[in-house]
């Protein structure tokens, strides 16, 4: 995933953690890696490490957090969405979802 998406990502983990609280990260994959999904359970008793491609810190888009902030609280988790802009196409289910290649 990008350094943008990751940022995000990073600062809803970080909260999480920080109050103690674990919860399901669920991810997409490209078809180009066979399709499908995997969900995650991220605890704060995990160790974690973000890997940043660039050296520069994107700038936060406070409304993204809070969606994916709320996405953390609800049952079904955190589903990596684009960012609110506008611009992406959504899925099926109504919600943009980023599709990450297995490595």
């Amino acid at each position: 995933m990008d350094d943008r998406v990751l940022a995000h990502l990073r600062a809803v983990i970080l909260a999480k953690f920080r109050r103690k609280e674990p919860f399901a990260l669920n991810v997409e994959f490209d078809r180009q890696s066979g399709s499908g999904y995997a969900t995650l359970w991220l605890s704060p008793t995990i160790d974690l490490a973000f890997m940043f491609e660039g050296s520069r810190r994107p700038a936060l888009n406070r409304a993204w957090i809070e969606e994916l902030m709320q996405a953390a609280n609800g049952p079904d988790g955190v589903h990596l969405t684009h960012e609110p802009d506008g611009t992406e196409r959504a899925d099926r289910s109504g919600r943009d979802v980023i599709q990450i290649q297995r490595g």
